[in-house]
């Protein structure tokens, strides 16, 4: 039982703080490509769904992959997770993103109050799960 006090817990907690980075990372990245005004046409080179399975429901999550070349003439190729079920490979999207970082690029329309919810959401969900963990923890020593 030691273990899962002493190791496991520890351990659940850095993983959660490493999600909470992550999430904060995506949004910035997202964010900064959105802000530069810089925007290409891309093709979507392959489309996939990918089935994780939470509590036996399975969730299903749809990803792209695109091509598309700067205003610099840098071929760019990414994935990006969460896109529409009806892009197909062929098909033409406009991508965002940021001079510096072009393989940061998002194929996702500006949303800017819907990313900061989500992430100001899941950093809530994370914390509260550390501050259960450690309290169990502190209990338990």
């Amino acid at each position: 039982m030691d273990f899962v006090f002493h190791l496991l817990f520890p351990l659940i907690i850095v993983l959660m703080l490493w999600a909470a980075y992550a999430i904060v990372r995506r949004t910035r990245e997202r964010r900064t490509a959105w802000e530069s005004g810089l925007t290409a046409s891309a093709r979507v080179v392959r489309a996939w769904v990918t089935v994780q399975m939470v509590n036996n429901v399975a969730r299903r999550i749809q990803w792209h992959e695109y091509d598309f070349t700067t205003a610099d003439g840098l071929a760019v190729r990414f994935k990006e997770s969460g896109g529409p079920t009806s892009r197909e490979p062929g098909d033409e999207t406009r991508v965002y993103y940021a001079g510096d970082e072009p393989d940061k690029a998002t194929a996702s329309e500006p949303q800017p109050g819907k990313d900061m919810f989500g992430m100001v959401f899941g950093l809530g969900v994370l914390g509260v799960g550390v501050i259960i963990i450690t309290k169990v923890m502190i209990q338990y020593w």
